[in-house]
Parts: C-alpha cells; sequence; structure tokens
C-alpha cells in the first residue's frame, strides 16, 4: 500500500515538473486555469503514441475556443523531437493531420458530430466538459477538489489506435473502459 502510494506521488510529481517544463517562458508560470489547460493540452502529446511516423504534431482547435492565444507561445516546440503546430478547425475536411482535437465544452451541442467526424481516427479527443467522456470523447479536463484533472476514456483511445503511457492513465482521476 505504501509503495503504491509512494509511486503515485512520484508520478504526480513528474507530470507536475513537466507541466512547469511545458510552461512558456514569456509567461514564467501558470497563473490562469486556461494556461493551466494549455498546459495539459501539451503535455498529452507527450504521453500518447499515434500510429506511424511524423515530423509534426497537429493540436487542432474547434469552434469557439479560448485556449488560442495560451497556446500560442507553444507553436513550434518540439514534443518527441515532433515540431508542433496549432491550429482551428470547423469541419471535418480540416481534421486530415489533426493529432489532438480539442472541442470546448461551449460546442456541447456539436460533440456528437465531431465524435463521429473523427471516429476511428488517430486522433486524440479533448474536452473541458465534465462529461466528455462518458460521451466517447478520449480525455476530458475535470475540475475536482478545488484542482483541475484529467479522465481518460481508454475505449475511445483503443478506438482511435493511441497508446497512453501508464504513466498518463495512473494520474488520471478516472479511467473509463480500462485498467489504470
Amino acid at each position: 500500500m505504501f509503495s503504491r502510494s509512494l509511486r503515485r506521488l512520484t508520478g504526480l510529481l513528474g507530470l507536475a515538473a513537466c507541466l512547469l517544463l511545458a510552461t512558456p517562458p514569456s509567461v514564467g508560470q501558470i497563473t490562469t486555469e486556461a494556461q493551466l489547460k494549455a498546459a495539459y493540452l501539451v503535455n498529452f502529446m507527450k504521453y500518447i503514441e499515434w500510429p506511424g511516423t511524423h515530423t509534426t504534431l497537429h493540436l487542432c482547435l474547434f469552434g469557439r475556443d479560448s485556449l488560442g492565444p495560451q497556446l500560442a507561445p507553444y507553436e513550434g516546440r518540439q514534443i518527441g523531437g515532433r515540431e508542433l503546430r496549432i491550429r482551428r478547425v470547423n469541419s471535418p475536411e480540416q481534421l486530415a493531420d489533426c493529432h489532438q482535437l480539442f472541442i470546448p465544452e461551449t460546442e456541447e451541442a456539436r460533440f456528437g458530430a465531431v465524435l463521429r467526424w473523427v471516429d476511428k481516427q488517430a486522433i486524440l479527443t479533448v474536452s473541458d466538459a465534465e462529461f466528455f467522456t462518458r460521451e466517447g470523447g478520449g480525455i476530458a479536463l475535470v475540475r475536482s477538489d478545488g484542482r483541475l484533472q484529467f479522465d481518460v476514456n481508454a475505449e475511445a483511445l483503443n478506438r482511435a489506435r493511441l497508446k497512453p503511457s501508464s504513466q498518463m492513465m495512473r494520474l488520471a482521476r478516472q479511467v473509463i473502459g480500462g485498467a489504470r
């Protein structure tokens, strides 16, 4: 029991360190929830393995997102030897090279349609809507116990042929459809 708690604490400290290292130098430290969400989005890309080889990773923002300004400083950064590109999308035709798709809670009415667009494609879907994983999305950023955490839908990631790291799965607040 003690060993398990120690491993979890070590993992949490590791993720926290990664989040701090991912913070753009111009910002210095994460001061808003939007900046923290942006850091999570970038860091999720470090803990997911996509099929095939890619020299660029595309983080796509759907609809009326509010994280564009917080993500802009990450543009062009290296993640696992690949360059990060960030862009907005609004239709299925624009999703072809997306690796991660952020769908904000404000687009709740369109969750079903967007999830059908990406069904069985190697795209990590993320939202800040707490119920997103129960709707079939990959990762939901959730506010719990006064802090930002995340839930993972292992079945959605499996359908998308994505392999999350075991460390990320252990740090999730909740894993739906699979083991931590």
